[in-house]
């Protein structure tokens, strides 16, 4: 007997001592799924240094490296951080016209049923992504003018730093929420055109060029876009959430994305008059919507209808964008139906079903992410419905328990206090859309400026907008034919 109760003395502490320590690895596991430990300077909005790709380049044949405008990875950045009033207003102006545009009020999308336009902001600090593009044919040689210099970044080049590709490069914003692509076009004074870092595209130097005349179907297909005739070429106009605007004449001409693809008589429009400002660091806009007169919808026959891109997590890295299929396995992506409205084609919409924050599921009510999502590149912030942003909000304060609150920040209701705080033990968040498609959110797209990046919006009735800010690192591949889009982590 009393051996056996010396027995059981030694006996109980080592099994209470293995339980234990079970327990801590159990609990180290959860953690490191359900929690991710990121050095604050990682997170740091600018940084002097351009790291390029955080990955090796995907090798597509129509690849173009893709980078944050004023950064130091863009052609002439600069040290300014975005301020972040300029960045709501830029969002919510924008946001405010997807809404209308989408509404009972707005439904068809129609210039001219779009509501009075913003106030133009004057900030040209704008946090979305542009990639360089070759316009025109006009040949270039070692001593040829200002105008035929095309390099951009050695990696539009394979690498070689000086490109012998027709045309001049245009940095042209990407756009997944408009139609009508554009550059400015000589000629184009200073007002009211804006100063742009790239040389003027000059239609006359290009044999390729041509204007539509008014009776073409290119121009009667205009639709909202059309802007009258003058001397028989069609002019067009475009107008943006800020009141800004482009107007000009409808052309085509070669449009080269590298030494083996180039789109013949792609149409745009040749911008001579502005209304508004806009960024001096591009040219134009590369529209990339459901519309018809779209990059993506124009080669449709010839790249299956498809595109996609990967937003670097800071400025200070490259993303690309390539349109066409990616040469990647489907079994790698995360897949959700696109949800298209025939009467505003230029949405690419997809419902979101639930939201996990530290590995648990919110369990919002279905009927809240009914009136859907849309993908946009030119928004930063996410929104979302106020029932699923207030459960949010208290799932992640929640987790961060462990740091200093700190005062809002503008739309920012939830701000930390990270002085001197070297890493920060963030939850995990993941979004997951229809057909349990679970994307998880990279850190960049959780904490910005120290505070939970994700903005509520006035109800629950109003569609959310994922933002670029949430879909950085992660590759955006729009298959637009095929009625889905997938998303795959971690790609730049």
């Amino acid at each position: 007997m009393f051996k056996s109760k010396v027995a059981m003395a030694v006996v109980w502490p080592l099994l209470v001592l293995l339980l234990s320590g079970s327990s801590r690895t159990v609990r180290a596991a959860d953690d490191e799924h359900e929690y991710t430990v990121v050095e604050m300077r990682s997170l740091q909005l600018m940084n002097a240094t351009c790291y390029g790709h955080k990955v090796t380049s995907p090798h597509n044949r129509t690849w173009l490296p893709l980078n944050l405008l004023h950064g130091p990875c863009s052609a002439s950045s600069n040290d300014a951080t975005p301020s972040l009033d300029d960045l709501f207003l830029q969002d919510q102006q924008r946001i405010g016209d997807i809404h209308w545009r989408l509404s009972d009020d707005g439904v068809g999308g129609n210039q001219g049923n779009r509501r009075p336009p913003g106030k133009i902001s004057q900030t040209n600090v704008q946090n979305v992504p542009a990639a360089p593009f070759h316009v025109g044919n006009q040949q270039n040689t070692a001593s040829s003018s200002k105008g035929s210099q095309l390099s951009i970044d050695p990696a539009a080049t394979g690498g070689g730093g000086q490109s012998s590709l027709p045309g001049v490069v245009q940095m042209l914003l990407l756009d997944t929420a408009s139609d009508v692509p554009w550059v400015q076009c000589v000629p184009c004074p200073i007002p009211p055109c804006h100063p742009q870092t790239d040389v003027f595209y000059d239609p006359t130097r290009s044999s390729t060029y041509a204007p539509f005349s008014c009776n073409s179907p290119a121009c009667t297909q205009l639709g909202p876009y059309a802007n009258g005739c003058v001397n028989n070429q069609c002019q067009y106009r475009v107008t943006y959430p800020d009141g800004s605007s482009s107007s000009g004449t409808y052309i085509s001409d070669l449009l080269t994305i590298n030494p083996t693809n180039a789109i013949s008589n792609f149409q745009f429009g040749c911008s001579h008059v502005e209304q508004g400002r806009f960024d001096n660091q591009t040219a134009g806009i590369m529209a990339l919507g459901g519309g018809s007169e779209s990059l993506v919808s124009q080669t449709a026959l010839t790249y299956g209808n498809a595109f996609a891109y990967c937003i670097p997590p800071t400025p200070s890295y490259k993303g690309y964008f390539l349109l066409g299929v990616p040469s990647v396995a489907a079994s790698r992506y995360m897949v959700t139906p696109i949800l298209r409205n025939p009467q505003v084609p230029t949405f690419y919409r997809v419902l979101l079903r639930d939201i996990t924050v530290a590995g648990e599921r919110l369990n919002v009510p279905a009927s809240v992410f009914a009136p859907g999502s849309v993908l946009d590149t030119r928004t930063v912030f996410t929104r979302l419905p106020p029932t699923a942003y207030q459960a949010l909000r208290a799932a992640f304060r929640s987790s961060m328990t462990m740091y200093r609150s700190a005062p809002p920040k503008g739309a920012f209701d939830t701000c930390y206090d990270l002085t001197g705080v070297g890493t920060v033990r963030l939850p995990k968040i993941a979004l997951v859309f229809d057909r349990n498609a679970v994307v998880e959110i990279d850190p960049s797209g959780i904490l910005y400026d120290g505070c939970l990046a994700f903005v509520p919006n006035r109800n629950d009735n109003m569609p959310g907008v994922l933002g670029n800010l949430q879909q950085r690192t992660i590759e955006v591949f729009y298959n637009v034919g095929g009625g889905a889009v997938g998303f795959r982590r971690g790609v730049c």
